[in-house]
C-alpha cells in the first residue's frame, strides 16, 4: 500500500527553560501583564485578594502547587509555560512532554495519519508550536516542487517555506493579501503565547521583500484594507501550478483536549479547494497518480 504521510515523528519539540531561572512571582505578574489584567480584576477572576496575589508577585507569600496551576489556567497559560511556573515555585512538571514516536502517543500518530490520508486528494500538513513540518500528506508534498533546497532542511518552517524569495512566495498569485494574513496570524500567536522564538520568526518573515503588485494587482497599501471590506468569507491561497492557478481556503485542527505539551501545541493545516477548477485540478492529479503512482515532488 502506498505511504500517503511523510512523517519525521521521534524528533523532540523542544524545550523551554528560559523563564524558569526568574521567580515564580516575576513569571505570574508577566502573564497578568501580558493578558493586560490589572491586579484588582485578576485577584477578582482568581476569587483572592488583591494584597494577596501582590504579596504572590512580589514573593512575600509562596503559592501553593494548586494555586499555581488554578493561576496559570485564568491566565491562559500554555501547557509548557505552566510546568515552568511550577518548576519557578519549586513543583514538579505536570504536564508531560513526550516524543511524538513515544508508544503512549500512538493513538495520537494514528489519529494524524487518518486526518491526513483522509483529506487527499488536498493537500494538509501537521505543524509544531513554531511552524515547523512535522508530517504531509503527498498531495502538500507535491507543491514544494521549485522550493530552494537550503528551505527544505529538517525541519522545514512551513511559514518560512511560504513567503521566502526561493520559497512558494514567486508562485502565490496572491503574495501580498497572503502575506498579510498569515502575518497577522502570528502575531496574534505571538501574543498569545510570548514566544520569543515565534517573535523572531515574525521579524523575519516581516523583513522579506516584497513586489510593488503581485499577480493579482494588488499593492501593499491595499492589504491593509479592514477584512469586512473583503468580498470573500477567507482569505485565499492561490498558487501558481502547472496545472494551472489553484485556489484554497485552509482549516485548522487541534487536539482539544491535550494534556501533553507536544500535543498541545501540534496543529493540522487542512487546505480545501476554494473554486471548482482547482477541485476538479485536483481530482484529475490524484486519478493520474493512481495509474502510475509515485511521489509528485514530495520530500522523502
Amino acid at each position: 500500500m502506498e505511504r500517503r504521510t511523510q512523517l519525521r515523528y521521534g524528533r523532540s519539540m523542544g524545550s523551554s527553560n528560559k523563564s524558569a531561572a526568574k521567580p515564580v512571582g516575576d513569571l505570574l505578574r508577566q502573564w497578568r501583564v501580558h493578558r493586560r489584567k490589572s491586579q484588582l480584576e485578576f485577584a477578582g477572576d482568581a476569587e483572592i485578594s488583591t494584597k494577596h496575589l501582590s504579596f504572590l508577585e512580589t514573593g512575600r507569600s509562596r503559592p501553593s502547587r494548586d494555586m499555581v496551576l488554578r493561576l496559570s489556567e485564568l491566565l491562559e497559560v500554555p501547557l509548557r509555560e505552566r510546568n515552568a511556573l511550577l518548576a519557578a515555585a519549586g513543583f514538579a512538571p505536570v504536564f508531560p512532554e513526550r516524543k511524538l514516536d513515544d508508544p503512549a502517543l500512538v493513538l495520537a500518530r494514528q489519529a494524524i495519519d487518518t486526518v491526513l490520508q483522509g483529506h487527499e486528494p488536498y493537500p494538509a500538513l501537521a505543524v509544531d508550536r513554531h511552524w515547523n513540518l512535522v508530517a504531509s500528506n503527498q498531495m502538500a508534498g507535491a507543491f514544494m516542487r521549485g522550493v530552494d533546497e537550503s528551505l527544505l532542511t529538517s525541519p522545514p518552517n512551513v511559514l518560512r517555506v511560504s513567503l521566502h524569495p526561493k520559497g512558494l512566495a514567486p508562485r502565490i498569485a496572491n503574495l501580498i493579501e497572503w502575506r498579510t494574513h498569515l502575518l497577522e496570524r502570528l502575531r496574534h500567536q505571538v501574543d498569545v503565547s510570548a514566544d520569543p522564538q515565534l517573535e523572531a520568526l515574525y521579524r523575519e518573515l516581516s523583513s522579506f521583500p516584497l513586489p510593488e503588485r503581485d499577480a493579482s494587482g494588488m499593492t501593499p497599501a491595499q492589504a491593509v484594507i479592514p477584512r469586512h471590506e473583503y468580498e470573500s468569507m477567507v482569505v485565499p491561497f492561490k498558487l501558481m501550478t502547472p496545472h494551472g492557478l489553484m485556489s484554497f481556503f485552509s482549516t485548522t485542527t487541534v487536539f482539544g483536549t491535550a494534556v501533553d505539551v507536544t500535543l498541545a501545541e501540534l496543529a493540522i493545516e487542512a487546505f480545501f479547494p476554494a473554486d471548482a477548477e482547482t477541485a476538479k485540478m485536483l481530482q484529475e492529479i490524484a486519478a493520474k497518480r493512481a495509474e502510475s503512482p509515485q511521489p509528485l515532488g514530495a520530500r522523502r
